[in-house]
């Protein structure tokens, strides 16, 4: 656990974590860090207070005593969020002080008391303020489901700090460097690429929500974002604003100039035309992914899927239907609401077709409104007739995608 200086009486506590399954369904091979936020006037809070995931809290108490912070001196707990990851060390955090007060939205404050059996909360609502004293003052400002229904910001106005919990966060451990103003470009990409992971995997589907949690940033005089995970933004706090508005786009259809080719082949028939696709695509200079269903992790083809301009979806008809893993594939991006994509399918059938009639019903059922270039199926191995007819279908879609490029 490391222990930073973010401003005169701002100190942050932050942690990685590796090896586990976010929300027990995201893999995240690149880690995560766990943000942790002590603010001290004459009066100490924590927000959002972590602990390490072996659950135990010493571990925290000898961080906070090593900043000068006697664990039995603190007046408040502010759980910006209940999500157990921010909140879980609070049982143990009562066994060696019974007087504190927890600081959280209403909705929040029902799910304190059903996880852990508190009642010494504080319920607060938009522009409540709480002083801690020698000019610290925190406010508070709900950004309901963002991604859960209880999300918080607060806000430190003297010295402008967002401490914005889930939101302007990004999944990837930290190693050196924690501020944005120390990353190296390859630590840019690095959260970058984390970012739009952590935003497809994890906040995609409450992007509205998430569009107005960005509008009601924009509100406070922000000089440093503070997030629960992920780096703090302290010289430049627009660019993750700027960066999260992007991601809301990709959502909703936009994304970088590329595309993924999402597919699977039962006996080599479709994998034949994907092989074909592949040229076509290096020839035309277009940037892809390749992503083969069921042999990637659901987390990278979200993301995958999530960023990309341009879906090509290969798959043969299985059983009267589309093919399994990519159609579980489609399913989930379906789920997570990521709506408006530019998108071409072919496939090979055998005995008999069937797999488009799915394909549209999985469109349909999830509202997920893209546009299909007209579909390309060939009974078995590819002719070049049928070739020729991907290859057509591929053109239009690098046409269509450049209108929804957002770098």
């Amino acid at each position: 656990m490391k222990k930073l200086k973010i401003a005169d009486g701002i100190h942050m506590l932050t942690m990685n974590v590796e090896d586990i399954l976010f929300e027990g369904i995201w893999e995240i091979a690149s880690g995560v860090t766990l943000n942790s936020y002590i603010v001290q006037g004459e009066k100490t809070a924590i927000i959002d207070g972590v602990i390490g995931w072996d659950g135990i809290p010493e571990t925290l108490y000898r961080n906070l005593e090593e900043i000068g912070v006697d664990p039995k001196t603190i007046d408040y707990l502010i759980v910006n969020h209940m999500e157990p990851d921010h909140s879980g060390w609070i049982s143990n955090f009562r066994k060696i002080k019974d007087d504190f007060t927890i600081i959280c939205t209403d909705k929040a404050a029902k799910m304190v008391a059903s996880f852990y059996g508190e009642d010494k909360i504080r319920v607060v609502k938009e522009g409540d303020t709480l002083d801690l004293g020698n000019g610290k003052v925190l406010s508070f400002h709900p950004v309901p489901n963002v991604h859960w229904p209880d999300t918080m910001y607060t806000y430190e106005s003297g010295t402008k700090t967002l401490f914005s919990c889930d939101m302007f966060g990004a999944f990837g451990r930290m190693e050196v460097h924690c501020f944005d103003d120390e990353l190296t470009p390859e630590e840019v990409d690095f959260f970058e690429a984390e970012g739009i992971r952590y935003y497809s995997n994890v906040m995609a589907t409450f992007t509205p929500m998430v569009k107005k949690a960005i509008e009601k940033a924009k509100t406070l005089d922000i000089k440093v974002i503070a997030p629960g995970h992920g780096p703090v933004y302290r010289t430049n706090p627009q660019k993750i604003i700027d960066d999260y508005t992007r991601y809301t786009r990709y959502a909703e259809g936009a994304g970088k100039d590329e595309i993924t080719i999402l597919w699977g082949s039962m006996y080599g028939m479709t994998a034949k035309a994907v092989d074909f696709v592949e040229g076509i695509l290096r020839r035309e200079g277009v940037k892809y992914s390749k992503l083969e269903m069921p042999l990637e992790s659901e987390s990278e083809m979200v993301a995958t899927v999530f960023k990309s301009a341009g879906i090509i979806i290969a798959a043969p008809t299985y059983e009267y239907k589309l093919f399994p893993p990519v159609a579980e594939a489609l399913n989930e991006v379906g789920r997570k609401k990521i709506t408006g994509k530019q998108a071409f399918r072919f496939g090979s059938y055998g005995w008999s077709g069937g797999a488009e009639k799915e394909l549209s019903e999985i469109v349909e059922r999830n509202k997920m409104n893209w546009s299909f270039i007209e579909s390309v199926e060939f009974e078995g191995c590819p002719t070049t007739e049928d070739l020729n007819k991907v290859e057509t279908g591929v053109l239009e879609l690098i046409n269509k995608m450049k209108d929804k490029v957002v770098e």
